[in-house]
């Protein structure tokens, strides 16, 4: 019987522009992995992460992912962050017929039989803060983005879903550099206070959130009245920025820290004593890093092979309990069945869950039905922020 160890790629940005969120994708695989191999590895195999520094450069991650592939012989990689990272993958991975997890949520609009998908798709996030945001604050909507293609994509979907609102209008769009300094942020609120939109929908990627937040802090604005809606900006964000700048603003996710339930506790309590606790802030990203190294080693487990062939009739359909709930890959589309949820950043670093997912949302990445039924979540009582 093989005992050699099982080698997986870890391709995440520990330095450039989005290293901090990154990193978090990385340690939520390292200790999968770690929790793995102290329950005996997969069939008595260790796992093994092979990782490699991409530098947040879309080149080297082409180049990192190929390097994985035909020196390393890896056969499943976990990796990405932008979605431009996701894109420079993946013809590699289909020339070579391996297999990508992709924990990020991401613009939606993509299928391919070399990726599994573990964050959300567009009905399990913007459809729920467009409603919540719309519904509380009104149609008039600023967005700002980093300049590429998840933010362009992105904002694409929710003029389409602010559209089904009577009397909306974008009062404002404006695109700045991944590197974009504070300068250049603050110009964007000096348009942003002038145009005084319902609320601004943010899609910035890396440092510049935090310089967002800190502006709008900086002029005085209110949350109560103009806050910022966002699909990304999570507990590492609010590190970054401090809790005093993201307090009142909101964002959708099917995972957050705060989430009241004993996996994800128990979960929370494990990595915080691991000796990986105290090199990444839990977050959504960390999250589906780790459920999808979880639901790897369980269908490695069953197909006795990390094979693509042999993998995936194994992973499709299968489910797990993850810190957000019981989760599934849809066998139709590679995605994950997720929890949305709506969370408002509070003083104390975290986020108070205003609306909880009854149910798991079956992923629709193309958006052939993208009406979110109010009765599929619950309003939480509001804590005081």
């Amino acid at each position: 019987m093989n005992k050699d160890p099982v080698r997986i790629g870890l391709l995440f940005s520990e330095t450039g522009v989005t290293s901090e969120l990154e990193s978090s994708q990385l340690y939520g695989a390292l200790f999968a992995i770690q929790e793995i191999n102290a329950q005996g590895g997969v069939d008595g195999r260790e796992l093994v992460g092979v990782r490699y520094d991409p530098q947040s450069d879309n080149t080297s991650y082409k180049r990192l992912v190929e390097q994985l592939i035909t020196e390393d012989k890896v056969n499943v990689i976990f990796g990405g962050y932008m979605s431009s990272s996701r894109k420079a993958m993946l013809p590699i991975v289909e020339k070579y017929n391996k297999l990508l997890f992709y924990p990020e949520q991401y613009e939606g609009f993509e299928f391919s039989n070399n990726v599994i998908y573990t964050g959300a798709a567009p009905n399990q996030n913007i459809v729920q803060l467009a409603d919540y945001m719309v519904s509380r604050f009104g149609n008039r909507i600023y967005m700002i983005g980093s300049r590429y293609n998840y933010p362009y994509e992105t904002n694409r979907t929710m003029q389409s879903l602010i559209s089904n609102f009577p009397g909306n209008a974008i009062v404002g769009e404006r695109y700045v550099s991944l590197y974009a300094n504070f300068a250049a942020i603050e110009e964007v609120v000096k348009d942003i206070i002038e145009k005084r939109p319902d609320f601004i929908f943010c899609t910035l990627i890396g440092r510049s959130v935090s310089y967002l937040y800190q502006a709008f802090c900086n002029f005085g604005l209110d949350p109560g009245t103009m806050p910022i809606g966002s699909l990304n900006t999570s507990e590492a964000e609010i590190a970054i920025m401090g809790a005093d700048a993201a307090c009142g603003h909101f964002t959708s996710s099917p995972y957050f820290q705060s989430i009241d339930s004993p996996e994800n506790r128990n979960t929370l309590a494990r990595f915080f004593e691991s000796s990986y606790g105290t090199l990444a802030i839990p977050n959504m990203n960390w999250e589906a890093s780790y459920f999808g190294m979880k639901l790897f080693a369980k269908a490695f487990e069953k197909a006795g092979s990390d094979d693509i062939q042999s993998l995936l009739p194994c992973l499709l359909g299968s489910e797990i309990d993850a810190p957000q709930g019981n989760v599934r890959i849809s066998p139709s589309n590679h995605h994950a069945s997720l929890y949305p949820r709506i969370g408002q950043a509070n003083s104390q670093g975290q986020f108070t869950i205003l609306k909880d997912a009854v149910q798991r949302v079956e992923p629709d990445p193309y958006m052939v039905h993208h009406k979110w039924d109010r009765q599929d979540s619950k309003p939480l009582e509001k804590e005081t922020t």
